[in-house]
Parts: C-alpha cells; structure tokens; sequence
C-alpha cells in the first residue's frame, strides 16, 4: 500500500517547468498565441511582416547554431546522462535543412537573405544567446532555455495547423516546419532533460533558469511583434 501511494505521488508531482508555465501563464501564451500567430492561423497576415520574419528568423537561426553547439559542449562536460548528447545533436543535425528551407522560402517569396540588417529586436535575442554561451552558465539554464525556444514555435506554429485554422496554403509549409508532430516529440525529449537537470538542481541554479526561461518568452513577444512592423 505504501509503495503504491507513493507511486500515485510521483504520477501526481508537478514537474518545475509545469510549475513555471502555470506560474507565468499569460506570458506564455502571449510568445505562442501572438496577434503574428493569429493572423497566419486566420488567413490575414500581411505579407510583408510575413517576408519581415522569414528575414530577420534566417538571421537568428545563423546566430542560434553556436548557442546549440555551446549547449552541446556543456552536456557533454555537465550531463549525468549520454543520451542527452543524441538528442542535442539530432536538433543539431536538422538546421543544415533549415537553412536549405530558408533559402527554399526567399526564392519563393522574393526575399533577398544577403545583407539583410538585423532589427533592434533581433539584435537584443541574439545578445541574449549570446550571454548564454559563457562558459559559467550552467548546463541546467543552458538546455531549459533551448528547450523553451523550440517549444515556443512548436507550439505557435502546430496551432496554425490544427482543426478550424484557415492558414493559406502557401504557409502550411512553414508551420509544418516547426509545428509538427517530430518536432513536437523533439521538445518534450528537450523538456525531459531539462526536468531531470531541473531536480537535482540548488535553489539558485532554479532561479536562474526560470529568469532565463522568462527572458525567452519575452524576446519571442518582441520578435513577433517586430514582425508585424511594431517597435
């Protein structure tokens, strides 16, 4: 009977990021249900905040390559489990595609990817992903806020493809990209990491996680804000 109520406590624990989420809940959604989102999911978006994005994204994913091999990097020297290495690296392996993609969707929209200058928004996150790299931020910080940018477009993107959505066809493609069930699956192992970091974690390195998860969210906000032309 007692291991069984204990069994019945683990199922029922709230995990820290589950914690975090309902804790900072109208942030959240506000980086994954952004009027940007909407007006893909509903069939109003304009075509230039669209261009704007696929623009200043490109750039941030150029910046968003050494941050995953930083990542990388720390697992390999912090983490209390290998597998953790197969899923960075499988994460790593996919962005070769996605500049493929990126250079696929501007010579489909007309968009030009050379010379493009990097708005204030941008610039900001990347100064952010940027802080992350030092070699004195912990691992457990490091792989929380990974997890949490790819979870953001997971979850924006896979809400432009759901039932009653009327995203225009020749957007599917790229919320296909980031919001389908692989990638989905690809986050919740990130999440998993994340949470078993997360558990053996001090108190101060929490603190510093969830100010860095925080921080994500609010550079996602700006950035699509950013896209739809606001500053």
């Amino acid at each position: 009977m007692e291991r069984k109520d204990e069994a019945e406590e683990a199922k029922s624990k709230v995990s820290v990021i589950e914690t975090w989420l309902r804790k900072h809940r109208l942030l959240y959604v506000g980086a994954t249900r952004h009027p940007f989102i909407h007006s893909i999911r509903d069939g109003s978006v304009d075509v230039s905040s669209f261009k704007r994005w696929l623009e200043q994204d490109y750039i941030f994913v150029r910046a968003f390559v050494p941050f995953v091999a930083t990542v990388l990097l720390k697992a390999w020297k912090e983490s209390f489990d290998a597998t953790d290495l197969d899923v960075i690296l499988s994460g790593m392996a996919s962005l070769n595609d996605e500049f493929a993609w990126f250079n696929k969707e501007a010579s489909k929209w007309g968009v030009s990817l050379t010379n493009v200058a990097p708005q204030k928004a941008n610039l900001d996150y990347c100064r952010f992903l940027e802080s992350l790299m030092s070699s004195e931020v912990e691992y457990t910080v490091a792989i929380t806020a990974f997890w949490a940018i790819e979870t953001v477009y997971q979850d924006s993107f896979a809400h432009c493809l759901e039932d009653g959505s009327n995203t225009p066809e020749e957007l599917r493609d790229t919320c296909q990209r980031w919001g389908n069930d692989g990638f989905g699956r690809y986050c919740h192992a990130l999440q998993s990491i994340a949470e078993h970091h997360l558990e053996k974690a001090s108190d101060d390195v929490r603190k510093r996680t969830e100010a860095a998860v925080l921080d994500v969210l609010e550079y996602e906000v700006a950035f699509w804000n950013m896209s739809q032309g606001d500053t």
